[in-house]
């Protein structure tokens, strides 16, 4: 088997374990404590800290793993990044208190402390700016160092910055985007056998990425009505038109639509005399 390193908590190892199963690969076990887990008969979950998994997959002792793109910069480890999983969406960036006139990291003085849980990133991304800093390493919270006198700025994950605002801090600079990624040991990907596994799997976890934001649609269109009926749900390639038995001047048209466009689709099908409409989710969606 595969060994899969996983988040052993939180809310990136819940939403990578429904991935997974959406994707066919359901864990025959996860409960509190548990370290392994079988995905399927070709793979197997390890549950470890999220901060350890590129490390792991560095090392080779899982062929794959998912955890955060800070988290992967952060560790420095030679791995490779598969796929975007397109949860567990944050952001790096720098702060200060509300009352500085910083507005933006270029405006920091040298020598100044700045505290963080991201040692390694922080102190590359101001040296790419020519900015000597003193590194404050803390292992959570570091919105209270300013108010302490520990440090004046920080660098830290922020989702919709209002733990920031609480703390009388504002964002200044951006320094990476983060989300969850898919990640793989080089030697894994290289190897024959196990890199033509790999690419099934990613496949498979693209298959159902592409699902979330579309909707797939049935509806019964007059025949006459056709040609604009085409204008308004082009799916992918064009809609399916399929024959209706007994269905006069009527055929059924089917479609995959973005889940934004669902709502004025069914009013401009309803205006082309369509009936019958029905919309429904996608679990996988191949192109």
């Amino acid at each position: 088997m595969l060994r899969i390193a996983i988040p052993n908590k939180g809310r990136l190892a819940d939403r990578t374990l429904i991935l997974f199963e959406k994707a066919g690969l359901k864990a025959d076990s996860k409960v509190d404590r548990a370290l392994v887990a079988n995905l399927g008969s070709e793979f197997r979950a390890i549950f470890v800290r999220a901060q350890d998994i590129s490390e792991f997959v560095a090392d080779g002792a899982a062929d794959l793993g998912v955890t955060g793109a800070d988290l992967v910069a952060e560790s420095e480890q030679s791995v490779e990044e598969l796929l975007d999983l397109e949860y567990g969406t944050c952001r790096l960036a720098v702060a200060v208190r509300e009352d500085s006139p910083i507005r933006g990291a270029r405006m920091i003085e040298s020598g100044t402390r700045v505290a963080t849980s991201f040692p390694r990133v922080t102190k590359k991304f101001f040296e790419g700016l020519g900015i000597p800093i003193q590194v404050a390493p803390v292992s959570g919270a570091a919105e209270i160092a300013p108010h302490l006198g520990v440090a004046n700025v920080i660098v830290d994950l922020v989702s919709t910055g209002s733990t920031l605002k609480v703390n009388g801090l504002r964002e200044v600079e951006t320094i990476l985007n983060s989300s969850a990624w898919l990640i793989a040991n080089r030697e894994a990907v290289e190897d024959p056998e196990k890199g033509g596994r790999i690419t099934e799997l990613v496949t498979a976890l693209e298959s159902v990425i592409r699902a979330r934001s579309k909707r797939y649609l049935m509806a019964n269109v007059p025949r006459e009505r056709l040609e604009e009926v085409k204008k308004v749900i082009p799916g992918l390639s064009g809609p399916t038109i399929v024959e209706i038995q007994n269905g006069d001047g009527w055929v059924a048209a089917h479609a995959v639509v973005d889940d934004d466009q669902i709502y004025q689709t069914i009013i401009r099908l309803k205006a082309l005399g369509a009936e019958g409409i029905l919309v429904s989710t996608i679990e996988r969606l191949m192109p």
